[in-house]
């Protein structure tokens, strides 16, 4: 579905949201159009919050099979994507243009030239998330935003197919996974997921910003109504109720 008729059928705050992207997370297996079309949607919209998108330099780490690219593209953005896994970016029939096979945690960008590097649930998926987000920071220019959303592990969804599961375990969640189903899950704890908590980044940020290499625009849980964003920033209880937590900042 092209972006603008997804946006007309997606609200874009409040409670409604909340509940049409809980609706969309239903039918991520089923129907990956669905989901991702509005995810891109609404991502497109909360980075766009921050500053305009119109003519702005994007990378996307992490861009997957291009609805990201189309929501950008829509929105008057200069997207591209960046993603190791082959698989994901032909995952709709073909590489979409723009993209770049390489990895997050060594980005072959020069410094300073974006106005927006963002990433949407890649975080959880690399062995050193400090490192992914500081190749970020150094290729965004002065003023430029960086913006990171990931899956906290001690959410309900944290273990992704392995949850629950993984509350009494990664390994033993991605094993008992593998007894089950006959093969190891496609996240699979200490190679494909790790355990990123909301602590651990908060803190990236802020040391980042007491160097002087940036400022935190904001800390919040992704998913939630306006009113409840600050879940994110409350210490213990965002690990479990943020579900995903968004951290915005920008370059000094």
């Amino acid at each position: 579905m092209p972006p603008d008729a997804v946006a007309a059928q997606l609200p874009e705050r409040g409670l409604r949201r909340s509940w049409a992207l809980l609706q969309a997370f239903r039918v991520e297996q089923s129907d990956p159009d669905a989901f991702y079309s509005a995810l891109a949607v609404d991502t497109v919209r909360q980075v766009g919050r921050y500053r305009s998108l119109a003519a702005a330099r994007v990378v996307d780490v992490g861009g997957g099979p291009g609805y990201f690219a189309d929501a950008f593209r829509a929105a008057g953005a200069r997207y591209a994507g960046i993603d190791p896994d082959a698989g994901e970016i032909s995952a709709r029939g073909g590489a979409p243009e723009g993209f770049l096979r390489a990895s997050g945690l060594a980005l072959p960008l020069a410094d300073e030239r974006l106005d927006v590097c963002m990433s949407s649930n890649v975080l959880q998926h690399v062995p050193d998330p400090e490192r992914m987000s500081d190749e970020m920071l150094r290729v965004v220019r002065p003023g430029g935003l960086v913006w990171l959303s990931w899956t906290t592990w001690l959410s309900p969804w944290g273990g992704h197919e392995t949850a629950p599961w993984h509350y009494l375990g990664g390994h033993r969640a991605a094993d008992r996974y593998a007894r089950r189903v006959g093969h190891r899950p496609k996240n699979d704890y200490g190679r494909s997921l790790f355990a990123v908590s909301a602590a651990r980044m908060t803190r990236w940020a802020r040391e980042r910003s007491a160097a002087g290499g940036c400022e935190v625009l904001d800390v919040k849980a992704r998913y939630h109504p306006d009113w409840a964003t600050w879940l994110a920033r409350v210490p213990g209880v965002r690990e479990v109720a943020s579900w995903n937590v968004v951290i915005v900042v920008r370059r000094t």
